[in-house]
């Protein structure tokens, strides 16, 4: 079965020209955290990132890999490939029941407020030695969303590390607006196709190791990105991604909407959970 979308999958540059976008950052106001400790809200703010934060046992994220083992499998007998499971909550319900997660929203919540649109899950799954990089990048340039306050949770599937291509994110460069970047549509071995060069001089990259089963916590605006595998091992993530419910969303991006915490804004829609596991 396939769900019904009315949204543009990849918007094109200039159609994103034209939206007005308020492209800063927007800090955590939360005094009184529920799930995240105070020193965490802290970070985020200052640095643009949390991590690790542990979300699933060892038992439950056993279960979630052979589900994605399968649907991978699925998906590459159709002709495509690791990286496209995007928008995976429209169509499976499975994606759809970790997007929900009550362990998940209670943290993203004390970032965002008590209103909370959960609108994305793509898996991003790195094959043995498979020469992809993902260029540094600022995930709101992609996004018809304004203003920008979404937080994506990268939960690792896999384990995750430097050996196999963990992500590395720039400390800090999440406060300093949308940067300029060139475009790398027509270099195959890069999974985005824009990048924002010369980020050494924005500071030393933090490596984002994690266990399967935890997650780490980033700004749409922090500057992220990830080497080639070059291992014989897989690195597989699934990225969730949210925002508060004041955000307005263009070029139908309402419709990816699922509202996880307070009433349905006006201007989001609220998938029902997919049949289709």
């Amino acid at each position: 079965m396939t769900a019904p979308t009315s949204f543009q999958p990849v918007p094109g540059q200039d159609d994103l020209q034209q939206v007005a976008r308020d492209l800063s950052f927007h800090p955590a106001t939360n005094a009184a955290p529920k799930v995240l400790t105070r020193e965490q809200v802290e970070h985020f703010n200052r640095e643009g990132y949390i991590l690790p934060l542990r979300i699933f046992t060892d038992a439950e994220v056993v279960g979630l890999r052979t589900y994605f083992d399968n649907l991978l499998a699925k998906y590459m007998s159709e002709g495509k490939d690791s990286y496209s499971i995007s928008s995976a909550h429209l169509r499976h319900g499975r994606v759809w029941d970790v997007l929900t997660n009550p362990r998940i929203v209670a943290i993203v919540s004390d970032l965002i407020g008590p209103s909370a649109v959960a609108w994305g899950s793509h898996f991003f799954c790195k094959m043995p030695r498979d020469g992809k990089t993902v260029s540094w990048h600022q995930d709101a340039s992609y996004w018809p969303l304004t203003p920008s306050k979404a937080v994506t949770v990268w939960l690792a599937i896999d384990d995750a590390d430097r050996g196999n291509a963990c992500m590395r994110y720039i400390p800090g460069t999440h406060v300093l607006g949308h940067l300029t970047y060139k475009l790398s549509e027509n270099d195959p071995t890069n999974v985005l196709n824009q990048t924002v060069p010369d980020v050494e001089k924005y500071g030393a990259p933090v490596y984002v190791e994690l266990k399967a089963g935890e997650a780490s916590l980033h700004s749409d605006l922090l500057l992220h990105g990830s080497e080639a595998n070059d291992s014989d091992r897989r690195r597989c993530g699934l990225t969730l991604r949210y925002t508060s419910g004041d955000v307005r969303a263009y070029m139908g991006w309402h419709d990816k909407g699922v509202v996880v915490a307070g009433d349905p804004p006006p201007h989001w829609g609220n998938r029902a959970r997919p049949e289709e596991e």
